[in-house]
């Protein structure tokens, strides 16, 4: 199946369209098991999310930093292509496992020499970033160690979960 409300919402944005933050519900989708949804797979979302990501943010950027060494921000990673994933610098986390393993080393690499990104404690990552991390799941921790940093989201970060 095809996402068509997620490329529509694309081209909207692609041909100047703007969104504005509204804090209620605005339109409630309803679940059947006829629905066009479930053809969808959820691959060819995350294929569409990460090219639609590399197009307009991460092609006017020289370098990054990928907010969470853990299973989403090593997807991301191995789901950029090769010239976004050189510019990625390090990855930042607040595991202490993650952090004192001190890199990530993509095995899949078709290169001989593998890359290792290093694995920074967050307050040591250098914007501008690509937050993997779910929101509402840390009981505002998460939102709190992003405050700390002070930061401008669509400038020094962007949400990608």
């Amino acid at each position: 199946g095809t996402p068509e409300d997620l490329l529509f919402f694309y081209e909207h944005l692609r041909k100047g369209g703007r969104v504005f933050r509204v804090d209620q519900c605005l339109l409630l989708y309803r679940y059947h098991a006829q629905a066009a949804t479930n053809s969808v797979l959820e691959r060819t979302i995350w294929t569409h999310r990460v090219l639609f990501l590399e197009e307009r943010i991460l092609s006017h950027w020289t370098s990054f930093t990928i907010w969470n060494a853990g299973k989403q921000g090593r997807k991301l990673f191995r789901s950029l292509s090769p010239a976004n994933q050189n510019k990625v610098t390090a990855f930042c986390d607040v595991d202490k496992n993650k952090i004192t393993k001190g890199f990530y080393t993509y095995e899949d690499a078709k290169e001989t020499s593998k890359p290792r990104i290093p694995i920074l404690h967050f307050k040591e990552a250098s914007p501008p970033l690509i937050i993997c991390v779910k929101l509402d799941l840390t009981d505002g921790q998460f939102e709190e160690n992003l405050s700390l940093l002070n930061l401008k989201e669509g400038v020094d970060y962007y949400h990608f979960n």
